[in-house]
């Protein structure tokens, strides 16, 4: 049995990825940038330093107007989009069971720390949450493992007790660069294939609660 779960937030415990993208949309909109909203769709799950220079190779969320465009986004987010959040079907009750048998649970997440916060605590998740690493805690959003590196750290977890839980491709390559087994979702609106690499996926978290045993045997097989 696992000692701890890493824990993605946007569209694995709250519904989240629209209004994300959303969001960036109008922000780009107001700078001149025009980008499809279906296209930043399949972005969403790796942080502005990943997206910003997808819409433009010139563009960084270090230099202006990468700045500007990133800070604008997170007040549409927070103002807009935030108040009607809700945790994906059965995100609250998978959390108290892993509370409930023990398992550490570590938020790793591309969001940054103010956003993360205040999802955490408009959904009802933040009093499940033993630690929460944020972009803020590392230089490269996901893909790469930064993040994942950090909580591990951060919460003083062992990699071989432990294992994520996300719901986009970049979430099963940065599990898999920190050599960690994962645990998908499509709830977050990527396909089964998209999500093959992953050791198990099923639809929502109450997919996962109804088949916990196994989920948990699955990716402690892979030790």
């Amino acid at each position: 049995m696992p000692k701890a779960v890493l824990l993605d937030i946007d569209g694995t415990l709250v519904a989240s990825n629209d209004a994300h993208a959303r969001a960036w949309a109008e922000a780009l909109q107001q700078f001149g940038f025009t980008v499809p909203e279906t296209q930043i769709r399949r972005w969403i799950g790796m942080g502005g330093d990943k997206i910003l220079p997808r819409v433009d190779p010139n563009l960084s969320d270090g230099t202006e107007p990468g700045k500007s465009i990133t800070q604008l986004r997170q007040d549409l987010f927070l103002e807009r989009y935030l108040p009607h959040l809700k945790p994906t079907p059965g995100a609250v009750e998978l959390l108290d069971r892993f509370a409930g048998d023990g398992l550490l649970r570590v938020a790793a997440t591309s969001a940054n720390k103010t956003e993360l916060d205040a999802i955490a605590d408009v959904s009802g998740l933040a009093r499940y949450l033993d630690a929460r690493t944020t972009s803020d805690d590392a230089d490269r959003s996901k893909p790469d493992a930064d993040i994942i590196e950090a909580a591990l750290s951060k919460a003083k977890v062992d990699r071989t007790q432990s294992f994520y839980l996300g719901d986009t491709p970049y979430d099963v390559e940065a599990a898999h660069r920190a050599k960690l087994p994962i645990i998908a979702l499509r709830c977050g609106g990527w396909t089964q294939a998209e999500l093959a690499a992953a050791e198990a996926v099923f639809d929502t978290p109450a997919d996962i609660l109804a088949d916990y045993e196994r989920a948990l045997r699955t990716v402690g097989s892979q030790r």
